[in-house]
Parts: C-alpha cells; sequence; structure tokens
C-alpha cells in the first residue's frame, strides 16, 4: 500500500470520526491527539491530514479517488461503518455519509449491507455480565483474571486484520466494565459505560481510530488481500496499546466503582495513566499468549460471543 493510499483511508477514516458533526469535545480532542502521535517519525504528516479534513480542505471525493484497487476501497468502506458505529449504532447523518461513501468507492449494495449489519450487530451488542459467583462479597481475585483475560483478548484481536475484530474490542470493554460495575451492585447502562471512558480520555470513536491507524501505518494492513495481511510482529505496538487500554479500563473501573464511584475525573484520569503504563510493561509479559490466541482465534465465535444476549 502506498503513502497515498495510506493517507487517503487515514482520511476517510477522519471524515467517518467526524460524519455526525456532534461528536463529543472530548472525543474530538482525543483524535486530534492520536492524529498529533501517530506517526512521530513525520513520514505521513497527520496533524496536517486532521486539519485539512476538519476544514474540508481535504473532500471525501478526493481521498476515495486515490484508491485504485478494489479491495483497497473495500477496506475503506469497512473502516468507515466501523468507525461511525464505534460510539454505537449509526445516526442519520452518519447513514447518508455512508451511502455517499459507497457511491464514490464503488461498493456494492448488497456486500455494503451485508457489513454493516454484522457492524450493527456489534455496535449494539447487550450488556451481559460474566457470572463470577463472588457471593455476598466481591470476589477481587476473580474480577482480577477476568481483566485480565479481556486484556490478552483484545490484544489479540489487535493483531488481526479483519475490521470487525477491531471493532470486536470496543463492545468486549464494554462488556467488561459492566460486569465489574454490576459485581459491585451497579447496573450499569451504555451511556453511563461510554461516558465513564470519555472521562479517562477512551473515546470509542478515538480508539478505533487509533486501532485502524496503527494497522494501517504499522504494516499490517500494508497488503490488502486475503489472509494475514502481514506478520503478526508488525501489528506489535498496536497490541500493545490494546492490552494496555484495556487492562486500565478495567483496573480503574474495579477502583471506581469498588468505592462507591467517589473517585473525582481527575483521579480517575491519573489512575488510569498509571495503569496503562503498567499494562504497557505487563504485555511483554503476556506477548506470548496474546500471539498465540491471535493464530488460533476464531473470529466469527468471537463476534457471535460478544452479539450473545
Amino acid at each position: 500500500m502506498t503513502s497515498q493510499e495510506q493517507q487517503a483511508l487515514l482520511a476517510i477514516t477522519l471524515h467517518a470520526a467526524f460524519a455526525d458533526g456532534s461528536k463529543d469535545a472530548r472525543e474530538r480532542e482525543q483524535i486530534k491527539q492520536i492524529a498529533e502521535s501517530l506517526v512521530p517519525d513525520g513520514s505521513i504528516n497527520m496533524p496536517g491530514l486532521y486539519q485539512d479534513v476538519l476544514l474540508k480542505r481535504r473532500t471525501l471525493e478526493q481521498s476515495a479517488a486515490q484508491l485504485e484497487s478494489a479491495e483497497s476501497r473495500q477496506l475503506a468502506y469497512e473502516m468507515a461503518v466501523c468507525v461511525c458505529d464505534a460510539d454505537g449504532v449509526r445516526s442519520a447523518a452518519e447513514n447518508g455519509f455512508l451511502d455517499i461513501l459507497r457511491g464514490l468507492l464503488r461498493i456494492d449494495a448488497a456486500q455494503a449491507q451485508s457489513f454493516a449489519n454484522e457492524a450493527d450487530a456489534l455496535a449494539d451488542a447487550p450488556l451481559v455480565a460474566v457470572p463470577l459467583d463472588s457471593g455476598p462479597s466481591v470476589d477481587n481475585a476473580a474480577l482480577d483474571k477476568s481483566v485480565l483475560n479481556y486484556a490478552i483478548l483484545n490484544g489479540a484481536l489487535e493483531l488481526l486484520p479483519q475490521s470487525l475484530a477491531s471493532m470486536a474490542i470496543l463492545p468486549l470493554q464494554m462488556k467488561m466494565v459492566y460486569s465489574i460495575g454490576k459485581a459491585h451492585g451497579y447496573e450499569l447502562d451504555r451511556e453511563h459505560i461510554k461516558d465513564f471512558a470519555a472521562t479517562l480520555g477512551v473515546g470509542m470513536t478515538g480508539q478505533y481510530v487509533e486501532q485502524m491507524g496503527r494497522k494501517l501505518i504499522g504494516g499490517l494492513l500494508g497488503k490488502v488481500g486475503g489472509g494475514l495481511l502481514g506478520g503478526l510482529g508488525s501489528a506489535a505496538t498496536g497490541a500493545a496499546f490494546s492490552f494496555a487500554t484495556t487492562y486500565a479500563l478495567g483496573k480503574v473501573a474495579q477502583q471506581y466503582y469498588g468505592n462507591g464511584r467517589s473517585i473525582d475525573g481527575a483521579q480517575l484520569k491519573q489512575v488510569f495513566a498509571q495503569m496503562f503504563s503498567q499494562g504497557k510493561q505487563m504485555q511483554g509479559q503476556y506477548r506470548a499468549q496474546i500471539e498465540q490466541k491471535a493464530q488460533t482465534i476464531d473470529v466469527g465465535q468471537i463476534l457471535e460471543m460478544v452479539k450473545r444476549r
């Protein structure tokens, strides 16, 4: 994949992130920070690309025209659908954006609808608590094990090229937080969990933009086609971030709900930063398990697990 195609795909991803016109200010700030940090060597001017998209200096039509192969156009459409669905089922504005994009990319309508239906099912995945059998008191050891298992699974999903594999990370994180809240006696809803994550600086849309950006630039999607696109090692950085983000989100949730939701936003951010740093260090310890799971994982089964009520 050429640098021009990478930039076109990233630009389309950013267009999708802003398609509903009403992103939370925290989400916009996260996407801005991602753009500034995604390519530290400057090989792609991500801050400039962000500004060009936001200020409409780079149009959707221009980016779509730069994708020559059918595979890259399909990937662009899938990424856009997943970005639009990352924070919940799409709005009317996002559906309108995707209709325009599908026409520009010359994607078959039936094929596009099939993929969108799968993404919708993930975006609307039910929040079901994992039974921990903690009895009258909270079993923190069981919660610790659950958080680690979620982190390993999400690190493995990050290593896979499929768009829906990356998108599955988000509802899995929501299920994890829901289970932790449930174990502490709180019945959480989807909006509360998204707001909790956004307070920590983990916006759902921004997180998906970051995941796909790392895959594009890191080389996992460097060769568009069937099978595992690139070596597992090429996405190691991304896996570290997904592992660490999931781990930190779970550990902060344990503290927050375990303390009766009495920790303020500033403290939560501080704890999250500490846990994220710890998670990045731990990822090396569990790297072999993450890579083994990535090589044996059945994405279809994972998607069905996520959607199960």
